[in-house]
């Protein structure tokens, strides 16, 4: 009996492992593996046509499963062209191995065509980075990156396996990959201290991150926020941590300039920071946006995002949904009548606001019902009124996104994503890593034309693997979102709105030639409609969700940015600070 060699033991591992994907763009150097999965039934491979592609796909898929997913890239090249995604993923967390092939370690020191330190390259944007260099520590050293992927924080692991490794005979064994258990809970005493510290607040807040979601800890953060009468705040909050329809839920605080984020804070005396740090903003705050007096809760499994920038006085490591029930219980007995009556009290306020922000913001919504261009409101009234109860959406609409979000109702877990991490294009094969991952549901993927375009080929992928999700572009012809960021960079120079240019930058701009997203929709095997008119968007959407296979919408919106549109500009103390 022949020994098996590395390419066997390694989808073997795999397989052992519970991998169904291998998310990938092959090359010369991975030609063996690749030779070899076809024999492996039970592991697909999904073929994308670019790197980035493969890595948003499998980072939609860890999204939807919260499980690792493995990706096969082609040596230097094809990992330089997706390390821009691999970051995206780092940043969100993804447990996503990259694998990528070598021609062999027999040739290191011939400095051979597309050779390059593929370990350095990835170690940046990874948890951690190896490079297999004998037969006998390959299973060990890809155990060692699905451990790490999984572990919190989870994050991308990479490993470079050259093609030499590969080809040779492996007798290692092939057993489960352990990840480790990381519920763990505060000591007694440090959970008395945070919960004293809370029942003494007048004005908490709470900011939550997708590290509730990983925790699963949605209810025990709802059931603090309630105990306290806090408003919840999203930082870094691209999923469902907690149900957008419960009445303490505030919104996000924004990811671009700091002086947002410090405008939702700035009177809380005690602030409780779950599952996230402080702040994710492009240009953030130099200074604390924090009062001096205020008291700071951090509870996160990760210990180097606590008081990684602002000092806390108290600071957790540890499992979310333990300690913020933990957390609930312990104020519920300590609070006196008095600071019981105080939560009710606030409990009610914000949510009496809340409940006005929005109906006010439906209100002006409505005015827009017939306007064409379209509103994106419009599309998303209508949208929320045909969406199964367990649709899955994919949001990465920026500019469009708050109409969006207002009229959709997604409050169940793993139901709703958002984009994160900064790369653009990620809303359309995220969408097919999540479809995949939940083939049983409806999956529609929202994107702007200008980010459709970085991944736009992940189409083909859709319709050659027969995956089954949805897609809308919203078309404003426009790089939208930095044209509201060019008023904010002009305000902080100091200029007022009545003193802005007259235009923006040319290259904002995406239209002469107009970009037909049906026609490169329907080049690469998958079927669409064009919605310009209010009562086109009705029949447009059942169309696509009686579609069996996928479908796109090019939704043609309004992409003006009138001087009201413009966000709340920075207070003169903050002015030079961004750029």
């Amino acid at each position: 009996m022949n020994q098996k060699t590395g390419h066997e033991k390694l989808l073997e591992q795999l397989r052992a492992d519970g991998i169904r994907y291998m998310f990938g763009n092959p090359g010369s150097s991975e030609e063996g593996l690749i030779d070899t999965l076809s024999r492996f039934s039970d592991i697909q491979y999904i073929l994308a046509l670019q790197e980035t592609i493969a890595i948003a796909m499998a980072d939609g898929y860890c999204r939807a499963t919260q499980q690792p997913a493995v990706v096969q890239l082609h040596d230097g090249v094809g990992l330089g062209n997706g390390i821009g995604m691999i970051y995206q993923a780092f940043r969100g967390h993804a447990p996503m191995v990259v694998l990528t092939g070598e021609s062999g370690i027999a040739f290191d020191a011939m400095n051979a065509q597309m050779s390059a330190n593929l370990v350095d390259m990835a170690r940046p944007v990874t948890k951690f980075a190896a490079r297999v260099i004998h037969p006998g520590s390959l299973l060990r050293l890809l155990r060692r990156a699905i451990k790490i992927a999984a572990t919190p924080p989870t994050g991308p692991t990479f490993l470079a396996v050259p093609q030499d490794i590969l080809d040779a005979p492996n007798d290692e064994p092939v057993v489960p990959t352990v990840v480790p258990s990381t519920r763990v809970a505060p000591e007694p005493a440090a959970i008395a201290a945070a919960a004293e510290i809370l029942c003494q607040a007048e004005k908490p807040l709470i900011l939550m991150g997708d590290g509730i979601s990983r925790s699963g800890a949605q209810a025990e953060l709802a059931y603090l926020a309630e105990v306290l009468g806090a408003g919840v705040w999203g930082v870094n909050s691209s999923e469902v941590n907690l149900p957008q329809s419960h009445t303490l839920y505030c919104g996000l605080t924004g990811h671009m300039f700091g002086y947002a984020s410090a405008g939702h804070v700035r009177d809380a005396d005690v602030v409780v920071i779950c599952g996230t740090y402080v702040f994710p903003e492009v240009f953030p705050s130099l200074d604390s946006p924090f009062k001096p007096e205020a008291k700071l809760i951090h509870i996160d499994l990760d210990a180097f995002e606590i008081a990684k920038n602002h000092p806390v006085t108290v600071g957790l490591v540890s499992d979310p949904k333990l300690t913020l029930k933990s957390l609930a219980d312990t104020v519920t007995d300590l609070a006196l009548p008095a600071q019981r009556e105080a939560a009710a009290r606030r409990s009610q306020a914000i949510g009496e606001a809340n409940r006005k922000a929005m109906a006010d913001a439906r209100a002006q919504d409505e005015k827009w019902r017939d306007a064409v261009p379209l509103h994106m409101s419009t599309f998303a009234q209508e949208l929320a009124r045909r969406l199964p109860e367990d649709a899955i959406v994919f949001d990465e609409v920026l500019t469009h996104s708050p109409e969006l979000t207002r009229w959709l109702t997604l409050d169940l877990p793993g139901q709703f994503f958002q984009t994160r991490g900064g790369s653009l294009g990620v809303g359309i094969p995220g969408a097919l890593g999540i479809k995949l991952g939940h083939p049983e549901r409806t999956v529609i993927g929202l994107t702007g034309d200008g980010g459709s375009m970085y991944t736009i080929q992940a189409l083909w992928s859709a319709a050659h693997h027969r995956i089954g999700a949805k897609f809308v572009i919203c078309n404003n012809h426009s790089y939208r979102l930095l044209k509201l960021n060019l008023q904010d960079y002009w305000a902080a120079q100091g200029l007022k709105p009545q003193d802005f240019p007259a235009s923006f930058p040319n290259c904002f701009d995406l239209h002469e030639p107009d970009l037909d997203f049906v026609g490169l929709a329907r080049a690469m095997g998958v079927p669409g409609h064009r919605v310009t008119q209010p009562a086109e968007i009705a029949p447009a959407i059942q169309t696509m969700l009686d579609q069996d296979g996928p479908f796109l919408i090019d939704l043609v919106v309004d992409g003006s940015v009138p001087p009201a549109m413009a966000q709340s500009y920075p207070q003169p103390a903050l002015r030079g600070r961004y750029g």
